[in-house]
């Protein structure tokens, strides 16, 4: 996470990983792409990390929208989030 988006806080990489790597959970880690930490498997977990906590992704979800339509929704926003976290931290 740190290589691909060094920008990402330290602890917010910490909580993506721990919350990826768990297994039988249906999440990326469960996964042989995932275990091997394969790039495309990082990037799932960093979308689906910015798709549920910095967007109304699970309130739209909740709210009836359907999952297609709600991810369209909120692309914007998990696309913004992603290319602040390409670039290295400041300070």
């Amino acid at each position: 996470i740190g290589r691909l988006f060094p920008g990402c806080p330290a602890e917010r990489a910490r909580e993506i990983a721990g919350h990826a790597s768990v297994r039988g959970s249906g999440r990326v880690g469960r996964s042989a792409a995932g275990r091997a930490l394969s790039e495309g498997a990082v990037v799932a977990a960093v979308v689906a990390s910015a798709r549920h906590l910095d967007t109304p992704y699970d309130q739209l979800l909740m709210s009836g929208v359907p999952r297609q339509e709600a991810r369209r929704r909120i692309r914007g926003t998990v696309e913004g989030v992603l290319r602040a976290w390409r670039e290295p931290e400041a300070g």
